[in-house]
């Protein structure tokens, strides 16, 4: 198990016995957004442009953009500090980025590969956690369930090891997939996913009182029917619990009172709460609920426990190298300048959706159309692109312009900013409103 800090260690001394020394309290990400420049007349289109961009990193004579996925390729890219080390940026050229993902890979002599499936219910936290392991934003992040549509690629390459991580969309009932007209993808995913990893990361938000005692359905029937796959179980968002003692409730009732084949000592800190007229997985045994038992609410065979907050690097670097270190000897898949999978209209779509999603109130972002209808890169390097949101109200429309325009201004120039540290260029982004007929 990782934890996220000293008094994490103390606490869970008491669960196994035995633990390793701890570790220091890990610094917690703050977000700071820009001011916002308002206009002060109403519109349906935004640019942002030069004046939100900060710093130029592309130039007329590195067409690519510096430190480009293509001129890493080519060695023609040099160091930058300032950078995230060794993390490769995305190509804003989808016959590039094509490129790369066929390229014969320059694996090392002795080459070690690890394919990772992330697991959990919708909004668990599993695209943050993607984030922060790749070391870049690639994947969109909203605190509205379903902003993973689809299942996408992001490799970490280090030394002789490549990890390839799959983000998946949360785990959904057939019936609720039908009752809200998901997509397919939703259902299909996470399931085709299994078919080929090596290694499942099952993530459990402990900060959702009303999910976190028990992992759902759709993770056991998943876990059950790929029960030759090694899996660990992720307790996200720690930082957000008042009372750290939970965790010892929560990982008996997570395990079944079972980690790595051995039974945890949890009989004094887990009492049973009045009117609960079922004991303790620790306290009935580990082989009381038979894999198919629709009472079952946890998983006894996950090999280690990890508690953290994805937003702390500290947390997320312990969980990187247990990963990197579970890696098999075998030929990598990826060359080392892929990131993702996804391609660059694919990235901008998504994180213009995930604005939409964090901004928009209840159904609203739903029901808005994407249509991406300028990818163009200047003479000097910058990248212009230019969407349409189309919507099928007035009042939507309203809604995603905002007073004055302020709110698609503010969308665009964060996703303005999200796409520089994605590609490593400048980028003016224009987002339209326009009504569906």
């Amino acid at each position: 198990m990782a934890t996220p800090g000293r008094g994490g260690v103390a606490l869970l001394r008491t669960v196994l016995g035995v633990w390793p020394p701890a570790l220091d309290a890990a610094r917690e990400w703050v977000i700071r957004l820009p001011s916002l420049l308002g206009s002060q007349q109403r519109c349906v289109s935004c640019v942002s442009g030069p004046a939100f961009s900060g710093p130029r990193l592309a130039s007329a004579s590195r067409p690519n953009g510096q430190n480009s996925a293509l001129d890493c390729f080519l060695g023609l890219s040099q160091p930058d500090c300032s950078l995230n080390f060794r993390v490769p940026a995305v190509s804003v050229h989808r016959d590039e980025q094509d490129l790369l993902l066929v390229h014969r890979p320059d694996m090392p002599e002795n080459p070690r590969v690890l394919r990772v499936v992330l697991l959990g219910a919708p909004n668990a936290g599993k695209s943050t956690l993607s984030n922060q392991l790749l070391g870049r934003k690639v994947f969109p992040v909203s605190q509205k369930v379903h902003t993973t549509r689809s299942q996408a690629l992001g490799v970490i390459t280090e030394e002789e090891t490549q990890v390839i991580l799959l983000d998946t969309p949360g785990l959904i009932s057939p019936a609720k997939q039908k009752r809200h007209h998901l997509e397919l993808s939703l259902l299909e995913d996470p399931w085709k996913s299994m078919e080929s990893a090596d290694l499942v990361v099952v993530l459990v938000d402990v900060s959702d009182k009303w999910t976190r005692n028990q992992l759902s359905p759709q993770v056991l029937q998943c876990l059950t029917q790929f029960s030759q796959v090694p899996s660990i179980l992720v307790m996200n968002k720690v930082d957000c619990l008042k009372q750290k003692s939970v965790l010892l409730e929560l990982t008996a009732a997570l395990t079944e009172g079972v980690v790595n084949g051995k039974k945890l000592k949890t009989r004094q800190a887990v009492r049973s709460q009045p009117g609960n007229h079922c004991s303790s997985p620790a306290a009935k045994g580990p082989n009381t609920l038979s894999v198919g038992d629709p009472q079952r609410t946890g998983w006894p065979h996950f090999q280690e426990i990890f508690m953290l907050s994805a937003l702390s690097q500290e947390d997320v670097k312990t969980l990187k190298q247990y990963l990197l270190a579970q890696a098999r000897p075998g030929p990598w898949e990826f060359h080392s300048g892929v990131l993702t999978s996804q391609t660059p209209e694919e990235i901008c779509a998504n994180m213009i959706r995930e604005k939409l999603l964090e901004y928009l109130p209840q159904e609203v972002p739903y029901n808005v159309q994407q249509k991406t209808v300028m990818w163009e890169e200047g003479p000097n390097g910058k990248l212009m692109i230019e969407q349409k949101l189309l919507v099928p109200k007035e009042s939507h429309m309203r809604i995603l312009i905002g007073p004055k325009g302020h709110l698609i201004s503010r969308m665009a120039q964060e996703v303005g900013r999200d796409l520089m540290n994605i590609f490593l260029c400048e980028v003016q982004l224009r987002l339209s409103v326009k009504l569906l007929k």
